[in-house]
């Protein structure tokens, strides 16, 4: 049968350009969240799970209180992490990149993240539509895997903050990505996370 999952980045936290790694909700990101909720109304989804992070699960409790019949839970293998470290096929522009990483944070990285595909890349049985609402670089960890991309190619993938992401798992079949960062329920103005600003 057939898996659809839906990979949320967190709305936008409040100070964080200030170097707070974890915080509440910007008034800016309780408007993406809402505004994300109403985009999965027509959503018939089956499961819901969240980051343990603070703007992670505001994100998932105004999801809650606008679907009631979507329960998101817990769940500490969608904390963000550094799913792989460098190598020599790391393209120089991105070297830079793990020098804060230390090696015991990257090895924690990989196996959380092969314990989150195990955990919620399952097709089989009934079809399901499952919620996953977490970091930037978990979603792009599981596009990574979704298209067997070299260890590293997580790196330059960006989401934006409530930006929507549709994998389609089959059994026996290679996973489809339906839809990457679909942005089309923010309007301009809440458009944020994105490395650069879109155009106007």
């Amino acid at each position: 049968m057939t898996q659809y999952l839906y990979l949320v980045r967190h709305g936008e936290q409040l100070d964080a350009e200030h170097g707070v790694t974890d915080g509440p909700l910007s008034p800016r990101g309780r408007r993406q969240a809402a505004l994300l909720a109403e985009r999965l109304g027509g959503v018939p989804l089956t499961n819901a799970w969240h980051a343990p992070s603070t703007v992670a699960t505001q994100t998932a409790d105004i999801v809650r209180e606008r679907l009631p019949s979507v329960d998101p839970k817990p769940s500490a293998l969608l904390f963000d992490c550094v799913p792989s470290g460098p190598t020599p096929e790391v393209p120089r522009a991105f070297s830079g990149w793990f020098a804060s990483a230390t090696d015991a944070e990257i090895e924690a990285g990989r196996a959380q993240m092969a314990d989150a595909f195990a955990e919620f890349l399952s097709p089989g049985g009934q079809e399901r539509h499952d919620l996953l609402i977490t970091h930037n670089l978990v979603i792009a960890e599981f596009i990574r895997h979704a298209f067997d991309a070299p260890a590293w190619r997580w790196l330059g993938l960006t989401q934006a903050h409530c930006g929507l992401t549709v994998l389609k798992a089959r059994t026996g079949r290679p996973i489809t990505l339906v839809s990457h960062n679909d942005l089309a329920h923010l309007p301009v103005e809440l458009r944020t996370g994105l490395v650069e600003p879109l155009p106007v």
